[in-house]
């Protein structure tokens, strides 16, 4: 059976009929509750298990987490023909990351066992998948669920302050890695199709030698800077792979792109990520630059616009609906950058930071619950008969 033959021959709720499903609509959900769950705890004493690192584990292993295994569990059977992970063994793997969410939540000893077995499983799945399709290429992306599963195994088996941040640094150099190989082969693709189907012939550079080199850069450069974070070598790095990025992104013509949403927002996702790797690579090098402002272009940039930008076009483009952005769509990603830049912008506005640090609490909570409510019927009910 077919890929294809066996989503159509799956009769069961529609939530569990494709990865992204149930992991883009719960863990947009989850996003849109930490940051105000935070806020609250940090302004009102509120739980001692929502501190500041459960604010950090919860973007980094819990919301991204949830995308990433929606976009992979989706996309793998493409790859590879395999049947789909679809039914009671995606509910399953759901579950473990439901009950990561809760022991996370509630806190206690039982976080540091439950917690990472969503990720454990997670990565098994995916390396079964890949190598039983044979699908070499994409064996970089099973690399690196299995470090980011060590990541969050760190945070857990090392809880201190050490073991804590380096946690935290591997997992958000998955992040960007991730960004970089999969953002690198999605972004000018689209583009592509986009600009071909309008009669373009000016088009995306094909990949080549020089996107090899970038993301081997950036690969050295954030592993090398989240095993040692104040070496000047891994600045020095980090700014050279910002700028390579920033590059890379130059030759997809992104500016053709203006007309359609669904495609600049991976442009502008992507270009969070060149300046968030120029931004922390100045802050190694030059002190005096705030250490927040790289961490949080990658994290409030990088990853939320991108998460959003894949989100909305895999939702749509799997539930028969037309690759438009609607006006919605568009408020939500005007709202995710004003957020990014906010909370960017923070550490350098002097006394207005605390006003700047609450405007992007605010507007990354309305993003995400904006996108909840405007694509929860898509995910959660069938594909309408007639798209």
């Amino acid at each position: 059976m077919t890929t294809a033959a066996a989503r159509r021959a799956y009769t069961g709720p529609a939530l569990f009929s494709f990865g992204f499903r149930p992991f883009f609509l719960t863990g947009t959900i989850w996003a849109a509750l930490v940051v105000p769950l935070w806020v609250w705890s940090f302004m009102a004493g509120g739980p001692g298990a929502l501190t500041r690192g459960w604010h950090v584990h919860e973007m980094l292993f819990g919301y991204l987490a949830a995308v990433i295994a929606g976009f992979l569990t989706t996309a793998i059977p493409n790859w590879t023909g395999r049947m789909p992970v679809i039914g009671a063994p995606l509910a399953g793997l759901f579950g473990l990351w439901v009950a990561g969410r809760l022991a996370m939540l509630f806190g206690g000893p039982a976080a540091a066992i439950v917690d990472p077995l969503f990720l454990i499983a997670f990565a098994g799945v995916i390396w079964r998948e890949v190598l039983a399709g044979k699908n070499w290429r994409n064996l970089p992306v099973c690399l690196l669920v299995s470090l980011y599963a060590l990541a969050n195994l760190a945070w857990h088996v090392w809880p201190d302050e050490t073991g804590l941040a380096l946690g935290a640094r591997l997992g958000l150099a998955v992040a960007v890695l991730l960004i970089t190989l999969i953002g690198g082969r999605i972004v000018p693709s689209f583009t592509r199709n986009w600009l071909k189907a309008r009669g373009e012939v000016a088009l995306p550079a094909a990949p080549g030698r020089f996107d090899l080199a970038v993301l081997g850069l950036t690969g050295v450069a954030v592993l090398l800077w989240a095993a040692v974070p104040d070496l000047k070598a891994a600045g020095a790095l980090l700014l050279a792979a910002g700028l390579g990025n920033l590059a890379r992104l130059a030759r997809w013509r992104g500016w053709r792109a203006g007309a359609e949403a669904l495609v600049w927002i991976l442009h502008l996702g992507y270009a969070w990520l060149g300046l968030g790797l120029a931004l922390l690579g100045a802050t190694v090098l030059w002190p005096h630059v705030p250490a927040t402002a790289g961490v949080h272009a990658l994290t409030a940039g990088a990853v939320g616009v991108m998460t959003l930008a894949v989100m909305s076009r895999a939702t749509r483009g799997h539930t028969g609906r037309a690759l438009h952005a609607d006006r919605w769509t568009v408020a939500v990603y005007l709202g995710i950058n004003a957020a990014a830049l906010s909370r960017v912008a923070a550490p350098f506005a002097g006394a207005s930071q605390p006003a700047l640090l609450e405007l992007s609490a605010a507007l990354w909570t309305l993003a995400f619950a904006g996108f909840a409510l405007t694509y929860g019927r898509m995910l959660a009910l069938p594909r309408p008969a007639a798209a």
